[in-house]
């Protein structure tokens, strides 16, 4: 529990530390701390199996995504009690010692992981499913400055990739991989495989993805799928061409000319 201390809210700060230890023992009481507690334990698992990199489960304590997230089940708690400025104070804590931001009203399921994560950005109506993996730069954003419900809604078993933009209030299907870099607007169906500017689903009704099969790197580029198909076709075109000049020549000697090669 000591190391566990000293990733606590407050730590760090003169006043924060009497103030984090304050919330803890007034806001987050029996129960709420058990279920934390718990929570924590499934933090450590999760990254377990989610990292190739990790080789021990006190390395956990260093993650940003452990960090941040300990900080969350706090603040979403306190959110939830109405206390906004304790809530906001513990989240900012979270932003400044990893450089992800979540915002305390969001909702989050079992399972969650964020992979490197600087830059990570949620806001405060997304709602995330269960399993669900984000990796550096992803943002769950709304669009405008409307009330209500403005931020995305991310189904299970999903993975949004490096630098991935999701704006707007719609849903991402369960089994869905967002490729990185991509701007995505409208809601994407389940199982499906969306990529690009603005993003565009190229794969659908691919089976459920168990969590060793998230890949962020081999998926669908359309853009050099489109290309290669112009070359196809450039390469018939030029074929056509060479048929054609070669039966011109054989017209100006006076033969026969040769059957084209679709003709054959």
């Amino acid at each position: 529990m000591h190391t566990l201390a000293q990733h606590m809210p407050g730590a760090g700060c003169p006043a924060g530390p009497r103030m984090g230890r304050e919330i803890w023992r007034t806001q987050v009481k029996g129960s709420d701390q058990v279920g934390l507690i718990k929570r924590i334990k499934e933090e450590i698992a999760i990254i377990r199996q989610r990292d190739p990199a990790i080789h021990s489960s006190m390395e956990v304590f260093l993650y940003p995504s452990f960090k941040v997230m300990l900080h969350y089940r706090i603040a979403h708690r306190l959110y939830e009690k109405k206390h906004y400025f304790l809530a906001r104070w513990v989240s900012q804590r979270g932003v400044r010692k990893t450089g992800i931001e979540i915002h305390p009203g969001a909702q989050i399921g079992k399972g969650f992981f964020i992979d490197h994560g600087n830059g990570v950005i949620i806001g405060e109506t997304t709602v995330i499913g269960d399993n669900v993996t984000l990796y550096q730069g992803v943002t769950l954003g709304g669009t405008g400055k409307e009330q209500g419900k403005r931020h995305p809604t991310v189904g299970n078993n999903v993975m949004i990739s490096a630098g991935a933009k999701v704006l707007g209030s719609f849903k991402i299907g369960d089994n869905s991989k967002i490729g990185a870099g991509s701007v995505v607007l409208e809601e994407v169906p389940p199982n499906s495989t969306v990529v690009g500017v603005p993003g565009r689903v190229v794969k659908r009704d691919n089976r459920s993805l168990p969590q060793e099969e998230l890949d962020q790197v081999n998926l669908p580029d359309p853009i050099k799928e489109e290309i290669s198909s112009l070359h196809g076709a450039n390469l018939e075109l030029t074929n056509r061409l060479l048929d054609l000049e070669q039966e011109v020549r054989k017209i100006k000697r006076g033969g026969n000319p040769k059957p084209r090669r679709n003709e054959e």
